[in-house]
């Protein structure tokens, strides 16, 4: 059997304090979680829709069985540096804390993929979900977080797929179909940045599926005034570096969340520390030097 850690690179005990304050700065989070929270919840707690049903209407809803037929999966897709894992921990977390349980929060480790060894990427991936459904047994929500899921989940109708690969996907797949006797208490997360190469059968199964475009003005303007509090950088300049960061000054294509928070800031901290203060034209000359993240251009399947 393997370790904790070859299966996953992340492990916590929700809620958790840390994770409640990043979402306090991760822009966006409230209002998509406002929008897409109650589907989350739902496919958490199928017995609360028949609940619902019982309290409103006199008699068993068929459509209150389709809904406790979804799927436990959440598909999360777009570019890289768009927050979609960071909003996977954090929904997570918020989760947690709006129903009043005690949850487990396990990232899968890409070492799962397993050295090449026939039938290796199966039993690992195997072994990964047994251990997160022997959290979801012991009464407390238990969430799974697959980052970079199209190298795990890509289409197996592909002349470029692998028998392996083949093999590693439908045991996804059967995992996922599993987790419906769960009855809500484990929730997937699958987050990809190429959702093109998923294979359909997984896409079908996702109870919701959520797109992360790259920021618009708006947001980026918050980043950049929340980010720089206590510098005294002018208004103006702020909103030069909006412009600067913008599609229209890329070729339709703007900066990313990650490109703002992990790229301009620090270089821009970089050219003055450590001899002088940060200063405006710092990060004016940083936005303007750079250049977005690239798209990953495929076919999109819609979500």
């Amino acid at each position: 059997m393997s370790d904790s850690a070859e299966l996953f690179e992340l492990d916590l005990i929700l809620p958790d304090a840390r994770l409640d304050a990043t979402a306090k700065t991760l822009i966006g989070f409230d209002e998509r979680f406002q929008r897409v929270g109650r589907s989350l919840e739902a496919l958490l707690d199928p017995a609360a829709v028949a609940a619902w049903a019982a309290r409103f209407h006199s008699e068993n809803l068929p459509v209150c069985e389709l809904s406790g037929q979804r799927y436990p999966l959440a598909i999360l897709a777009g570019d890289v540096g768009t927050g979609k894992t960071a909003f996977a921990e954090c929904a997570a977390d918020r989760l947690a804390r709006v129903t009043g349980r005690e949850g487990r929060l396990l990232k899968l480790s890409t070492r799962v993929r397993g050295t090449g060894h026939v039938g290796q990427m199966s039993h690992l991936i195997n072994e990964a979900f047994a251990a997160v459904e022997r959290e979801a047994g012991k009464r407390r929500l238990a969430f799974l977080i697959i980052d970079e899921a199209d190298s795990l989940a890509a289409s197996r109708e592909g002349q470029r797929s692998h028998h392996e690969d083949k093999v590693a996907v439908n045991t996804l797949i059967q995992k996922i179909d599993d987790a419906r006797r769960l009855g809500g208490r484990l929730l997937v997360f699958l987050s990809t940045n190429r959702p093109g190469t998923l294979d359909p059968a997984l896409v079908r199964r996702a109870g919701l599926r959520e797109r992360f475009e790259r920021p618009d003005d708006a947001q980026r303007r918050e980043v950049l005034i929340h980010d720089t509090q206590g510098l005294g950088i002018a208004p103006e300049i702020l909103e030069e570096i909006v412009i600067r960061t913008g599609p229209e000054a890329h070729g339709g294509l703007g900066f990313t969340f990650s490109d703002l928070r992990t790229r301009l800031l620090p270089d821009a901290v970089l050219r003055a520390y450590p001899d002088r203060p940060l200063t405006g034209d710092d990060l004016l000359e940083v936005a303007a030097s750079l250049e977005p993240s690239p798209a990953l251009v495929e076919t999109i399947i819609p979500l």
